[in-house]
């Protein structure tokens, strides 16, 4: 076919390819074990799968109500105020959505303008910026402090301007492993008292937390509450990613505006999968269950690991997990992460494509939710190096 011969002024100039598909295509081609993209290795739920098979020959195909199926925005309120002790109305303050990304996209598309102002944690998960980008807002970031990723509150507060819309967190936090404590819940909670910022919340791993510490969530905070969507995710918490489906949380005024950008970005999420997850809410094993089956794998990995040269970062939640390769080499992280699918034949995602400056940090990040028997591979591997 012949090209496109018109001028493209782009809306994302300079935007890279994902990090995750140049990795995970650069282990395809070099067939090599991938701890790159977030993905189980392992199968989603007998049980789960055999209810979305249910639905589909229960004739459960056509289109669900643009807001999701009442009975799962009944569960999901059922399992927040189960979790955190905070009621949600299943009519006017739930959504469903064909995954978290989805979600994140259509809050900032119905929130920001030309102009406004969005502050980022970084290191960012990366589609949050050409979000931003794309309705014609500007980035601002405040780099999270080294080593131990906590937010520089002093350089929050100095983001701040009139034109500050919107605050997007993520916790726990992708790709650090670090959390929000309910201090620093708070203080963000103090920072946009008697303003109209708005916060985006990021809570898909909400129920992969570990050693015993809690999740501090922004609806647990009701000045943040009346403020902030919250969005989650069943793919990550039931390991069935390519599902993409997750839900958003809101106060009336903003989830009336979500929806009105929500219908003409999706409109329904898939029927059968929706049916199905409403039935594996009924049994809260089913999602509290997750953060001790993650952090074993967390610990094995990291037990495996202790006779690399690798330095271990703390991960407290998600299924990432930080090596400082350091000690090995002085190469940045990308050249060292393209040596080890070259040479070793394992995939990482290097840390500096989520942030918008170049930067000294020699990190990788792991995903640690695979089978036993991948990760010992990975560190047999890890280890030689």
């Amino acid at each position: 076919m012949e090209n496109y011969e018109g001028r493209i002024n782009s809306k994302l100039p300079g935007e890279a390819t994902s990090i995750f598909a140049v990795m995970s295509q650069m282990a395809a081609k070099q067939k090599a074990l991938n701890l790159s993209q977030g993905f189980p290795d392992f199968d989603v739920s007998p049980k789960l799968i055999e209810l979305v098979n249910h639905y589909m020959k229960e004739g459960m195909n056509q289109y669900a109500p643009m807001t999701g199926l009442e009975i799962l925005r009944k569960r999901i309120v059922k399992k927040v105020k189960d979790m955190y002790g905070v009621e949600y109305d299943h009519q006017k303050e739930i959504n469903i959505t064909a995954g978290a990304t989805q979600a994140i996209f259509t809050a900032i598309s119905a929130m920001i303008r030309e102009e406004d102002e969005v502050i980022l944690l970084e290191p960012a998960y990366d589609s949050y910026a050409p979000s931003v980008k794309l309705n014609g807002g500007r980035v601002k970031y405040c780099k999270l402090k080294y080593p131990g990723f906590g937010i520089d509150w002093e350089q929050m507060t100095a983001q701040i301007s009139h034109r500050t819309k919107m605050i997007v967190i993520n916790s726990p936090h992708n790709p650090t492993g670090s959390i929000l404590s309910k201090e620093d819940m708070e203080r963000l909670e103090k920072i946009t008292e008697n303003t109209e910022i708005v916060v985006l919340s990021d809570e898909v791993y909400e129920h992969l937390i570990y050693e015993g510490k809690e999740h501090w969530g922004a609806c647990r905070f009701p000045g943040l509450a009346r403020r902030s969507f919250v969005v989650g995710s069943f793919g990550k918490t039931f390991h069935a990613t390519g599902w993409k489906m997750g839900y958003v949380l809101a106060p009336e005024k903003l989830m009336s505006e979500f929806r009105k950008a929500h219908q003409f970005v999706v409109f329904a999420c898939n029927t059968p999968v929706q049916y199905a997850i409403a039935d594996f809410l009924r049994y809260k094993r089913n999602y509290t269950g997750v953060s001790r089956m993650y952090e074993k794998k967390r610990d094995y990995f990291a037990g495996l690991l202790k006779n690399s040269r690798l330095g271990i970062i703390p991960s407290y939640g998600t299924y990432f997990q930080l090596v400082d390769f350091s000690e090995i080499s002085d190469v940045k992280d990308m050249e060292f992460a393209e040596m080890l699918v070259k040479e070793h034949g394992i995939a990482t995602i290097p840390l500096s494509p989520f942030y918008s400056q170049p930067n000294d940090l020699r990190l990788l990040r792991l995903c640690f939710a695979k089978k036993e028997e991948t990760l010992k591979k990975a560190a047999n591997i890890l280890c030689r190096i």
